[in-house]
């Protein structure tokens, strides 16, 4: 599992940012989810490689 990639929450469209990367990834085979970490007060985008 790789690091995950952080958006601020406090972004004005909230989620969206993190979750049009995440839509990206999905394409190329990675299975991407976004997570809020409220201790950070992020949305994490958080990716895994798919198995066929």
């Amino acid at each position: 599992m790789a690091a995950p990639e952080r958006f601020p929450a406090s972004h004005p469209r909230g989620s969206w940012p993190a979750n049009k990367y995440a839509a990206a990834q999905r394409p190329q085979g990675t299975d991407a989810r976004v997570v809020m970490d409220l201790a950070s007060d992020q949305f994490l985008v958080v990716t895994d490689t798919a198995h066929p």
